[in-house]
């Protein structure tokens, strides 16, 4: 048992608060434990300047974290004039993430923008960013087929984000902040509803891992990933069935 009292493959308690902001096409609050992270995707119409012309949408993200959502006060990024390099490599990995789930070509030439704030860090913000804005960016979605701006469902699959790692000799996963400073191997993993994975970021904190222990963190995570995906789940279902949408199917291990 966990400090916490989880079992080596259970995720934090989550809870999912829907339309936290009024105003952006989709809003969730995401926690995670003490993670707390909002995520808001905002419908542009405009696609990406590499795009125009072809019909083809885009999406995209950015990711900030507050001044004291640590337990040290930090400067805000936009006093250096341009985000770190850590968020700037989070952000691409949330876009990479969202766009993975989307048929971009049914989007018209429109962008939707995710932002992703972290109000409060506990470990693990990247993986609730993700799985937070691929909820929020359904909600917009939802919204685009209620206004008629959508002709089809362009909605391919469930994402979500999961950390897991080696701690003191033992795979875990959705590692808090206390987990990942003593862990050995720290490993951030987004899968698909069906399984497949869109990315694997891996590191070795201080010996080499073995590709067995990847392999049980994948498997690891990929339980994780099931529970996070139940959450996101129990939110989307009435929301699609209230629009006539075809609900996502139950993912499998």
């Amino acid at each position: 048992m966990r400090p916490d009292g989880r079992r080596a493959d259970e995720v934090r308690p989550i809870v999912i608060e829907t339309g936290f902001i009024r105003y952006p096409e989709g809003s969730v609050l995401y926690r995670a434990g003490d993670t707390v992270v909002l995520c808001n995707v905002s419908v542009l119409d405009r696609t990406a300047p590499f795009l125009r012309g072809t019909g083809e949408g885009w999406i995209t993200a950015e990711y900030a974290m507050l001044p004291r959502a640590t337990d040290t006060r930090s400067d805000r990024e936009v006093k250096q004039g341009r985000p770190s390099g850590r968020s700037q490599e989070i952000q691409r990995l949330i876009g990479r993430s969202l766009r993975s789930a989307v048929a971009r070509e049914l989007l018209g030439e429109r962008t939707l923008h995710a932002d992703c704030d972290v109000l409060q860090a506990d470990g693990s913000t990247r993986t609730a960013a993700i799985s937070g804005a691929w909820l929020a960016l359904v909600l917009a979605l939802v919204r685009m087929w209620e206004q008629g701006l959508l002709p089809d469902w362009p909605l391919l699959h469930q994402v979500a984000g999961v950390s897991a790692g080696v701690v003191r000799g033992e795979v875990l996963v959705d590692l808090d902040y206390g987990e990942d400073f003593e862990g050995d191997v720290d490993c951030n993993l987004v899968f698909t509803g069906d399984g497949r994975l869109v990315e694997i970021q891996g590191t070795a904190e201080g010996e080499p891992f073995a590709t067995r222990q990847l392999d049980e963190m994948v498997a690891a995570g990929r339980r994780g990933a099931l529970q996070i995906m139940a959450h996101q789940n129990e939110i989307l279902d009435p929301v699609l069935e209230r629009a006539g949408l075809p609900r996502l199917e139950t993912p499998q291990t």
